[in-house]
């Protein structure tokens, strides 16, 4: 159960929530292709003694995409990690306004960082045509580098839910 089962429901900030969702259960299919490109890996390494350099690479694509997107729903389901020592003991107009001065000053400004650098990182990367420094590696480099403005402008979209979320439950008065 996520602690946004038992808030209050708040309908637009549900149907965000809902559709960022559904893009991380979509996404997290890349896992179970991630199991599979290792266990062939591991087949080829281990029993034919030639490993492929493109499945090493893409091992490490198919999880940094399953945990960039997995940033945005974790936020959505609120199942990220948090410090509960004495926030559990907190009443509910304690926790939204917490929430609330939280987003406004750590998550939404390192999100904005992370987003306006990675959109150059990722345009760097297109302009070269960036591809594995190893000939037998992956090509479009860029690809993966374009996940990282994808995913954060996603939980930039779970953030400000949550913060709507929490404003409207803190006027309200629930």
């Amino acid at each position: 159960m996520t602690e946004n089962d038992t808030l209050p429901s708040v309908p637009l900030a549900d149907k965000i929530d809902r559709f960022i969702q559904r893009i991380g259960m979509s996404v997290a299919w890349c896992y179970v292709l991630l199991v599979l490109v290792i266990i062939l890996q591991v087949v080829l390494r281990k029993g034919f003694s030639s490993g492929l350099i493109i499945f090493e690479e893409l091992q490490w694509h198919l999880y940094a995409v399953g945990v960039m997107f997995g940033l945005s729903y974790a936020q959505t389901t609120n199942s990220h990690i948090r410090v509960d020592l004495f926030y559990t003991h907190f009443r509910a107009r304690t926790k939204h306004i917490i929430e609330i001065i939280g987003i406004l000053t750590l998550v939404l400004p390192f999100i904005a960082i992370v987003f306006m650098h990675s959109i150059d990182f990722f345009v760097d990367s297109y302009r070269i045509n960036e591809s594995s420094d190893s000939p037998s590696g992956l090509p479009f480099r860029w690809i993966i580098k374009g996940v990282i403005p994808v995913s954060f402008a996603l939980l930039g979209l779970a953030v400000l839910s949550r913060l709507y979320r929490d404003t409207v439950l803190l006027l309200r008065g629930e």
